[in-house]
Protein backbone atom coordinates (compact mmCIF):
# COMPACT_ATOMS: atom_id res chain seq x y z
CA UNK A 1 0.00 0.00 0.00
CA UNK A 2 1.74 3.22 -1.24
CA UNK A 3 1.64 5.74 1.41
CA UNK A 4 1.57 9.76 0.79
CA UNK A 5 5.09 10.09 -0.03
CA UNK A 6 4.46 7.75 -3.15
CA UNK A 7 1.92 10.02 -4.22
CA UNK A 8 4.62 13.46 -4.18
CA UNK A 9 5.63 14.60 -7.28
CA UNK A 10 9.05 15.23 -8.27
CA UNK A 11 9.41 19.02 -7.22
CA UNK A 12 7.81 17.86 -3.59
CA UNK A 13 10.10 15.20 -3.47
CA UNK A 14 12.88 17.31 -3.69
CA UNK A 15 11.53 19.75 -1.79
CA UNK A 16 10.86 17.18 1.39
CA UNK A 17 14.57 15.35 0.95
CA UNK A 18 15.75 19.41 1.25
CA UNK A 19 13.81 19.24 4.05
CA UNK A 20 15.23 16.19 5.81
CA UNK A 21 18.66 17.24 4.66
CA UNK A 22 18.45 20.18 6.74
CA UNK A 23 16.99 18.35 9.72
CA UNK A 24 19.95 16.11 9.42
CA UNK A 25 22.48 18.50 9.10
CA UNK A 26 21.26 21.16 11.08
CA UNK A 27 18.43 20.49 13.80
CA UNK A 28 19.72 16.90 15.16
CA UNK A 29 23.30 18.37 15.76
CA UNK A 30 22.06 21.63 17.16
CA UNK A 31 19.78 19.17 19.77
CA UNK A 32 22.26 17.02 20.58
CA UNK A 33 24.50 19.51 22.16
CA UNK A 34 21.67 20.81 23.93
CA UNK A 35 21.23 21.06 27.90
CA UNK A 36 18.01 20.61 27.05
CA UNK A 37 15.15 21.85 24.57
CA UNK A 38 12.62 24.38 24.95
CA UNK A 39 9.30 24.26 22.85
CA UNK A 40 6.45 27.38 22.53
CA UNK A 41 3.36 25.13 22.40
CA UNK A 42 1.57 26.27 19.05
CA UNK A 43 -1.79 28.45 19.85
CA UNK A 44 -4.13 27.52 17.35
CA UNK A 45 -4.46 24.49 17.98
CA UNK A 46 -3.92 23.11 14.52
CA UNK A 47 -0.78 20.78 14.28
CA UNK A 48 2.43 22.41 13.64
CA UNK A 49 5.16 20.46 11.39
CA UNK A 50 8.28 22.10 13.14
CA UNK A 51 7.03 21.74 16.69
CA UNK A 52 5.90 17.92 15.90
CA UNK A 53 9.65 17.04 14.50
CA UNK A 54 11.39 19.14 17.31
CA UNK A 55 9.40 17.21 19.93
CA UNK A 56 10.05 13.62 17.70
CA UNK A 57 13.50 14.82 18.25
CA UNK A 58 13.48 15.55 21.81
CA UNK A 59 12.01 11.95 22.63
CA UNK A 60 14.10 10.16 20.33
CA UNK A 61 17.28 12.13 21.57
CA UNK A 62 16.25 11.84 25.15
CA UNK A 63 16.57 15.36 25.99
CA UNK A 64 14.68 17.33 29.15
CA UNK A 65 11.68 18.65 27.58
CA UNK A 66 10.89 22.51 28.73
CA UNK A 67 7.15 23.64 27.20
CA UNK A 68 5.91 27.17 27.15
CA UNK A 69 2.88 28.11 26.74
CA UNK A 70 1.22 31.17 26.54
CA UNK A 71 -1.79 31.79 29.05
CA UNK A 72 -5.10 30.21 28.06
CA UNK A 73 -2.82 27.71 25.31
CA UNK A 74 -4.73 24.57 25.41
CA UNK A 75 -1.99 22.14 26.02
CA UNK A 76 -2.59 18.78 25.42
CA UNK A 77 -2.63 16.03 28.02
CA UNK A 78 0.09 13.41 26.71
CA UNK A 79 2.82 16.50 26.14
CA UNK A 80 2.39 17.65 29.81
CA UNK A 81 2.57 14.27 30.92
CA UNK A 82 6.18 13.72 28.97
CA UNK A 83 7.10 17.44 29.41
CA UNK A 84 10.24 17.89 32.61
CA UNK A 85 8.45 21.54 33.16
CA UNK A 86 5.67 22.73 32.11
CA UNK A 87 5.68 26.93 32.08
CA UNK A 88 2.74 28.59 31.17
CA UNK A 89 3.10 32.65 30.54
CA UNK A 90 3.86 34.84 28.49
CA UNK A 91 7.64 35.58 27.94
CA UNK A 92 6.98 39.11 26.19
CA UNK A 93 5.86 40.43 29.76
CA UNK A 94 9.11 41.17 31.41
CA UNK A 95 7.98 39.81 35.00
CA UNK A 96 7.00 36.77 33.29
CA UNK A 97 10.24 36.88 31.81
CA UNK A 98 11.88 37.15 34.59
CA UNK A 99 9.62 34.11 36.26
CA UNK A 100 10.64 32.27 33.33
CA UNK A 101 14.66 32.75 33.86
CA UNK A 102 14.27 31.72 37.40
CA UNK A 103 12.30 28.36 36.66
CA UNK A 104 14.69 27.53 34.00
CA UNK A 105 17.69 28.45 36.08
CA UNK A 106 16.27 25.87 39.15
CA UNK A 107 15.29 23.16 36.21
CA UNK A 108 19.07 23.46 35.01
CA UNK A 109 20.52 23.24 38.38
CA UNK A 110 18.05 20.45 39.39
CA UNK A 111 19.79 18.40 37.01
CA UNK A 112 23.25 19.29 38.20
CA UNK A 113 24.25 22.43 35.39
Amino acid sequence: MPDWMDRLSPEERRQWDEIVQHVHDVTVPGMEGSAFVMSLVPTDGKPDIKFAVELGLTIMLEKPLVVVALPGTKIPDKLRTIADLVLELDPREPAQAALMARELKNFMKGRGR
